[in-house]
This record gives structure tokens, sequence and C-alpha cells, in this order.
């Protein structure tokens, strides 16, 4: 028998919802007006509630195109009387998704770290323990991006030993890989591996969601290529793309993965697979300035030509020098390739003119100065400066003698033989 549509309260409001939703990018102020209509009116059943929470999730996200970051926070205060009414999973929910919809918007992050603050006030206030962890947990990756770590530390330090007495594991995962990233970014590696480590363990003893087990793989390739093993690093970003590939919306930590790999590759020496990558049916969906930037380096790196590496660098500063990882390895990079030139344009000489060396590499006198001077330091090769003539001195290596090292070594061998001989006799007098 079919229902007449007349008689369901909450045919209107749905009529509303949808035609907000289709408005949204034409009038956003009668979508606005529409959704906040659907909120703040008190509709009957569990199917009411639903419906209001998704016109809060709508309405949140309006205000984040529109950029309006006071608009949300003004929301989020106006909401907490209906926070009560529905259960404090989804009260959590709701509030982390308002406040996860203003990273869309630039320059939003004190915002955000105020509004955290104000919420878990509210939330002592109004003992919600589940939503305080779960906007605790959230202020400290605000404070990461902060670049307040010293806070961080302290909140994920308390906020650990609460959430372990609790054995919520899946949170406490969350919150491992927010501290082991910190720790990352203040270069304290053996902590950061630590936490990480902590985070497997967890992670091993629940069910994981596989967004989480893929940040904590990407985690690991970064760890793991921090001390130069880039073989398993590379393992571990090919693990966490795979799932972000499957994954809706995860794109940019796709593409982060995608030029990780390559960076390992690079690394490795194997400019082929580096090709392969970059070419493979998996990377097609990702094409962009991103990969046309790992492109560029890679190929000044098999040219062997630091005039194109240090102009990827600018040509691709954002994409490059923004993210913390591929700067540090890039200047790694960068270092072996001017070592590697550095040796190969003095190798034919004893003598040679820091001067002509700088022409020829088309770099800074000043830089190729400190270069040799460092390189001489590290035993690089044998030479010396000559400052007056503005010359660099190269020594010829010294041809080690073998014999006194084979004498002692016969020594060694007949001091053996005499020693047995003896153990042989003393036993025949027994």
């Amino acid at each position: 028998m079919d229902v007449d549509q007349s008689e369901d309260p909450l045919a209107p409001f749905q009529a509303d919802f949808d035609h907000a939703v289709e408005v949204a990018n034409l009038d956003a102020n009668e979508a606005i007006t529409l959704f906040r209509k659907i909120i703040f009116t008190d509709l009957p059943g569990d199917d009411g509630i639903k419906l209001r929470e998704r016109s809060i999730i709508h309405l949140g996200k309006v205000h984040a195109k529109q950029l309006d970051a006071n608009a949300i926070d003004a929301l989020l205060k106006e909401l907490r009387p209906l926070f009560a009414e529905v259960s404090k999973a989804k009260a959590a929910k709701l509030v982390r998704t308002l406040i996860d919809t203003m990273r869309e918007i630039p320059g939003s992050i004190d915002l955000q770290v105020t509004m955290c603050k104000e919420s878990i006030q509210w939330t002592i206030d109004e003992k919600r323990t589940f939503l305080r962890h779960r906007l605790q947990t959230k202020l400290c990756e605000l404070l990461r991006l902060q670049k307040e770590f010293t806070q961080a530390i302290e909140l994920l330090t308390a906020l650990i030993k609460e959430i372990k007495r609790l054995d919520d594991k899946n949170l406490l995962i969350e919150i491992q890989i927010i501290e082991s990233r910190v720790y990352y970014e203040v270069k304290n590696a053996a902590r950061a591996k630590g936490s990480l480590t902590g985070a497997r363990a967890a992670a091993n003893a629940t069910y994981c969601p596989p967004l989480l087990q893929a940040e904590i793989d990407f985690l690991g390739g970064i760890l793991c290529a921090e001390e130069r093993d880039f073989k398993t690093g590379f393992s571990y970003f090919y693990e966490a793309f795979e799932t972000y590939t499957i994954t809706d919306g995860e794109q940019e930590n796709a593409t982060k993965c995608l030029k990780n790999m390559v960076l390992c590759k690079i690394m490795m020496g194997q400019k082929d697979e580096v090709a392969g990558i970059l070419n493979g049916k998996s990377a097609l969906k990702y094409v962009g300035i991103d990969l046309d930037a790992m492109r560029a380096i890679s190929q000044a790196y098999n040219d062997r030509s630091l005039k194109a590496f240090e102009q990827a660098l600018v040509d691709f500063e954002k994409q490059l020098k923004g993210d913390l990882f591929i700067k540090s390895h890039l200047q790694d990079l960068y270092d072996k390739l001017l070592e590697e030139n550095l040796v190969r344009i003095i190798e034919p000489y004893s003598k040679v003119e820091i001067e002509q060396v700088a022409t020829v590499i088309e770099l800074p006198l000043a830089t190729i100065h400190k270069k040799l001077s460092q390189m001489i330091l590290d035993k690089k090769f044998r030479g010396i400066l000559d400052q007056g003539n503005g010359c660099l001195v190269v020594f010829e290596d010294d041809v080690q003698d073998k014999m006194y090292s084979s004498a002692i070594q016969s020594i060694g061998n007949m001091d053996k033989v005499v020693q047995r001989l003896g153990e042989k006799a003393a036993a025949k007098l027994v």
C-alpha cells in the first residue's frame, strides 16, 4: 500500500534539503537559509535527527566554499544545545567534521585552534569525555601544523596515558601517528620510530581502518628513508599508495606517495624504474605538476646537470621545497651530484684554479670554495686549497706497500705452526 507523502511530516524538509543541495553552488545564501531552517527545527524521530545531521555537514561545506571560517565557528557554538539530543559518538563526529571543513580555508589554523580549545572546555563542563579526547587529538594535529611542538608533545604525552587506561586502540593509533610526525619534524628520528612502533602494536591488536594503516605505512616509509634504507621505504610507500588509490578523496595523499616512491628510486640510482613509475598505468590519474616536478629532478640527475637541477627547484619550488621529506632528501641528492661533478672536473689535474672549476660547473665561486673545503675535510679526495694563488692542489694517492702487512701475516702464521708443534710434542711426552 502506497504511503501518502503529505502525511509524512519530514517530506517538506526533505524537499528543502534536496533543493538546497542542488542550489548550493548557484545560490549559496538560499542554500544556507534552507539548511538552517532544517537544522533549527525540532524534527521528529531518528530520520529527523539524521536529516538535521546531514544539513549540518552540508552547511559547513557551503561556508567553507565561501571561505567563511567565522560562520563555521558561530555555527558550532549555536549547535551545542542540539548535541545534547544526539548520541555522544554522533556529536563527536559532527564537531570534528565542522572543524575539518575549515582545512579548505587558507589561514584558518589559528581560528581552528581557538575553536578546539573552546570546544574542549565545553566538553569538560558537560563531562563529555569521548568528545574531549577526539578534540584534543585534533588540537595536537593543529599544534603540529602551527609548529608549536612543545605544546603538542605535552598534550600528546598526557593524552596517551589517559587513552591507554581506557583501551581505545583506534584513537591510540591516531594519537601515536601524530606523535611520530611531531618527533620527525623536530628531527628526533629515534622517538618518531618508537611512537610508530607503538601505533603498529596497537594496530596489530585490533581492527585498524585502512586509512589509518596507510598512514602507518606512509610514516614507516619516511623513517626508513631517513635511515638511508630506500628499498624498504619504497615498499612502505607502495603499500600506502595502493590503499589511497582505492579510497575516494585521498588523491592528495596518493600523489605524495607517488612522489616519495620516485624519490626513493632516484636515491637508489634506478633511473629506468623511475620512468616506469611516472609513465605507468597507476600514475595516469595523478598526472599533474607534482609528478612533473619529480620528472624534472629525475631528468636533471640522470643528465648530471646541476644547472637543470637548480632550475627544477626554482620552477617547482612549492612542490619540492614545500614538502619536508622531499626537501631534505633533495638537498642530499644535490650535494651528491655536486660532489660527483667536482670530482669529475678535478680528476685529470694535479693543480687547478678554483675560479676555472666554478666557471665550468656554472656555480658561484664561494659555493665551490666551501664545497671543496668540506670534501677535503671529509676525505672525499686528498688535496689542499692554496688560498694565495686561488688554486686547488690535488695530491696523488699514496701507493700502499703491502710487504709490511704480508710479513706480519707470515710471522703470525709461523707462530701458530710453532705453537701447534709444541702442543703435539707436549702430548707425546705425557
